[in-house]
Parts: C-alpha cells; sequence; structure tokens
C-alpha cells in the first residue's frame, strides 16, 4: 500500500487522487522510500504520478505572467540548472533527487484546457517549461506537452516553449497549428558544443549537435526557432574558440536568433554546483567561491562575454535574443570585484 496520504473517498472511484501536497507530506516523513508507487523506469530514475489542481501558474516579476510544467524534475541532471532548487517545495533535495524523482502531472492536459476554456482567460503570453524540461525523454511516455500543445491552440494561446530535448520535432504539426493560431517561439538550450564540457554539465542530455539538428527542421518547418547558450559556464565554455564554435554551428543549423546568459547559482543550486566542482574539479573552487561571491558573477565578466558573443553573432550573422527565461533576473549592476576575479581567459 503507498505511504502517500491520500483523501478518502465515499466511494471506489479508481486510484486514489495524489497530490503534490501529498508528496510533500510523504516525503518529509519518511522521505523519497515513502512514494512507494513511484515507478522506476530503465532510465533508473523513479516516476510518480499526481494529480493537479491547476495547470497555469501565475508568476510575478519576469517578463511573463504566466508558466506551464507539466512534469517536476528532469532526467537531465544539468549540474547549473536554476529549476534544481525548486524541488525543496516538495521536501526533496537539489542533488540527485532533482534528476531520479521526477513527478508526472497525468491530468496537466485536461485541467489546461478547462482554464484555456474560461471566459476570463484573456490569452496571454505563456512560458512553457520554466521549472522542467517539457521534452525529457519520459515525455514519449505520457505525451503530456503534445496534448498542452494542442489545448493551447484551440485556446488561440501564445507560448514561448524552452527545451533540450530534439523529441521537440515529433511535435512538429502541432506547433505549426500553433504558431497559426496565436504565436509560438521554440527556444532549444545549447549552451555550448563542446564535447567536454557537455558530458560533464549535462550528463542527461542529448548531443548538442542532436539538439541543433532539431533547430533546422523546426526552422524548415516555419516554426521560429532558435538558441539560448545558457548558461555560459566559467572555465567551461567561455574560452572564445569554444564560443565561436558554439555560435558559428547555431548559425549553420538555421537558427533564427542565439541568446545568451552567463550562469547563476542561487539557493540549492549553488550547493549542488559548488560540490560537483569540489568533487570533480577541486582546484577550481577557489575561483568559482570568489566568482560568485553572490548568486551573480560580477557584471564586468558578464559583461565582457556577452560583447565577445555580440561580435559572433554580428561574423556569422544570426540575430540577438536574450533568452526569456533569464530576462529580468539579472541586476541592472552589481559591487566591484577585483580584477583577477573576472579575467575573461577563463
Amino acid at each position: 500500500m503507498s505511504a502517500v496520504p491520500v483523501r478518502p473517498l465515499l466511494f471506489d472511484l479508481g486510484p486514489p487522487i495524489v497530490t503534490t501536497r501529498d508528496i510533500a507530506r510523504a516525503v518529509k516523513s519518511g522521505g523519497t522510500s515513502a512514494l512507494t508507487d513511484a515507478e522506476r523506469r530503465a532510465d533508473d530514475a523513479r516516476y510518480q504520478e499526481i494529480s493537479c489542481r491547476s495547470a497555469l501558474n501565475r508568476v510575478e516579476g519576469m517578463p511573463f505572467k504566466w508558466t506551464l510544467n507539466p512534469y517536476r524534475g528532469c532526467t537531465h541532471g544539468c549540474h547549473y540548472c536554476f529549476a534544481r532548487r525548486y524541488h525543496v517545495q516538495f521536501e526533496m533535495n537539489a542533488d540527485d533527487e532533482f534528476a531520479s524523482m521526477i513527478l508526472v502531472k497525468r491530468n496537466f492536459p485536461e485541467v489546461l484546457a478547462r482554464e484555456l476554456d474560461r471566459a476570463s482567460w484573456a490569452r496571454e503570453h505563456v512560458a512553457f517549461g520554466t521549472a522542467t524540461d517539457p521534452y525529457q525523454p519520459i515525455e514519449g511516455h505520457y505525451r503530456l506537452t503534445r496534448a498542452s500543445i494542442e489545448a493551447l491552440a484551440r485556446g488561440r494561446t501564445p507560448i514561448s516553449l524552452i527545451t533540450k530535448g530534439p523529441m521537440v520535432v515529433r511535435d512538429r504539426d502541432v506547433l505549426e497549428d500553433l504558431t497559426r493560431a496565436a504565436g509560438c517561439t521554440i527556444y532549444m538550450s545549447v549552451p555550448t558544443v563542446d564535447e567536454d564540457a557537455w558530458r560533464l554539465l549535462e550528463p542527461g542530455t542529448a548531443h548538442p549537435l542532436q539538439r541543433l539538428r532539431a533547430v533546422r527542421e523546426l526552422a524548415d518547418s516555419g516554426i521560429d526557432v532558435g538558441v539560448l547558450m545558457a548558461p555560459v559556464v566559467p572555465g567551461f565554455s567561455t574560452s572564445r574558440a569554444k564560443l565561436e564554435r558554439t555560435i558559428k554551428a547555431i548559425a549553420d543549423h538555421g537558427a533564427r536568433f542565439v541568446g545568451c546568459n552567463v550562469m547563476y547559482l542561487q539557493d540549492g543550486t549553488r550547493t549542488h554546483f559548488l560540490k560537483f566542482i569540489e568533487r570533480e574539479f577541486p582546484s577550481m573552487l577557489p575561483r568559482f567561491t570568489r566568482l560568485y561571491a553572490t548568486k551573480y558573477p560580477p557584471e564586468s565578466y558578464r559583461q565582457e562575454v556577452k560583447a565577445i558573443v555580440r561580435v559572433l553573432q554580428q561574423r556569422y550573422a544570426v540575430a540577438r535574443r536574450e533568452g526569456r527565461e533569464n530576462a529580468g533576473r539579472e541586476p541592472a549592476g552589481s559591487a566591484a570585484h577585483e580584477p583577477e576575479q573576472v579575467g575573461f581567459r577563463w
């Protein structure tokens, strides 16, 4: 019997309804081992099906007002992922449990469709995939993202969607429908094409060139698609040679735009990333702790990286567009830091 508490039903109406609140209570009292209904799959992650009461999530202080996330947690396991910190909402950690315990909102498309049908819905822009990748591998089984895009097309609601998943090409037909109905922009996340940095920082993702081939296919289908080099990670992907190879590859694959942001570290993500550095690259830890005295590296460093990127964007004739899921997060300025902390040679 499941250790997850459920609301009692007067009649047997099928499987019990499990919510995110139930998950948090169960994990708080017994750890993730209490989620006895979570199914372990071939990727060695566990998947807990839940029911959601709402799909559209209202946010403040961002360049968009609404977000959509049919899954929580992500098997891509990127060490820098800002969404790691959100797993603590379910009493789970931002380390292994973020990538190994995935919550699946089984009724998500149906709830979304009801919300879009409300007379009060103003068809405002929605950001899809802000706390998890909507095209992580399990989407091939559940198809929640596809069904949600179908609902958005029927509801004539424009979206921007960010992913590292080449599976997005599966849904070209419904993305074309949404483009015609309301508007749709796909942001493919490809921080770098450097294979060493990819293997180290993004252990569960598809090869960067596979993602760029997906960009080409979407662009050829008439979908507004570009690439986010987000985040550029100091010491791993910030050399001029690596930046140039990445931007050239982006241009060669027909991206309509490219955005760039330097990694920032906040809350649980910071702890996880610095533990990763200490474990795998201990000699780099002092430089990272100096560079990230706050959650952002110094403004001078970020502007230096972005200046190089702008030059390369012009060289390879790919338009500039800032990453929408990071837009508005960086401060207008930051305190001065010693020059040795911001050398672009990193």
